[in-house]
């Protein structure tokens, strides 16, 4: 990982989209500070492709592919993706699953979420989760006390021995039954939405992030960002980012916003 100061401005000013995690990376301490909000629609203008790529639920997303100053949104952890295009008044919804397949999903993760509240005390299920349409959500820090690693990787345990796919991110350990993640669905967005192959064009793409569940766009993307709270999770990274920012969460994000506007001049 090197300074995102470090980042040689040719390279920068090769960056046409900007894909960024949400919780701990655009957020700080749970909040969304109006430096990085700023940050977003500053890029936007500028005509960056700018793309929320998280764990939030559905509900959350449609309002932030609405309101936001975004491209579009993936949400779920690679579950789905929301466009909405302003011109025509309408939101693009595109699901890695069927609905018939999401339904029989979610009886087999009631089984996963039984099992993590009786044998890892002291977690519980995400607030949001009434929101969410694919995956489940186990909080282990955000509105409860925050529980040790070996809590968590317990969690993750349970989800893993009941077949499904688990990622821990800075606060949830989100599970889910398909083969899909934030990579596989941020491909189908950029050749449906922003109309190029991600594969092609990765060189021309930064993803910011700061946790474990972002490893998969931290190995792709020749310049991946962390956020300096990703030396949390040092160590436990599949995939580490190639820069990172001095600040953590928002003002972190917004290093690397300003870095990019600045190449683009």
């Amino acid at each position: 990982m090197r300074p995102i100061s470090q980042m040689p401005i040719n390279v920068a000013a090769k960056i046409t989209t900007v894909f960024a995690d949400i919780d701990d990376t655009l957020t700080t301490d749970g909040r969304l500070p109006s430096v990085a909000y700023c940050a977003l629609e500053q890029l936007f203008e500028a005509g960056f492709n700018v793309a929320p790529i998280t764990g939030r639920p559905a509900g959350w997303c449609d309002m932030i592919a609405r309101f936001w100053p975004v491209s579009g949104v993936v949400g779920e952890n690679g579950a789905f993706y929301f466009s909405y295009n302003q011109a025509s008044k309408t939101m693009g919804r595109e699901f890695f699953a069927s609905e018939q397949d999401r339904k029989k999903n979610k009886q087999k993760l009631d089984v996963i979420r039984q099992r993590v509240l009786t044998e890892v005390p002291g977690c519980a299920i995400s607030a949001d989760q009434p929101y969410r349409d694919v995956d489940l959500a186990i909080d282990f820090c955000e509105d409860v006390p925050e529980l040790p690693l070996t809590d968590v990787l317990r969690i993750k345990d349970i989800c893993e021995q009941e077949g499904a796919v688990a990622k821990i991110s800075s606060i949830h350990v989100n599970c889910w039954f398909g083969d899909f993640d934030k990579l596989t669905m941020s491909r189908q967005f950029s050749k449906q939405v922003l109309g190029f192959d991600l594969e092609a064009n990765k060189e021309n793409v930064v993803f910011c992030g700061d946790s474990p569940n972002d490893a998969p766009m931290f190995g792709f993307f020749p310049n991946s960002c962390g956020v300096a709270n990703v030396l949390d999770f040092k160590g436990q990274l599949e995939a580490e980012p190639t820069w990172i920012t001095t600040q953590k969460g928002g003002e972190g994000f917004v290093e690397l916003a300003n870095i990019l506007l600045k190449a683009r001049g």
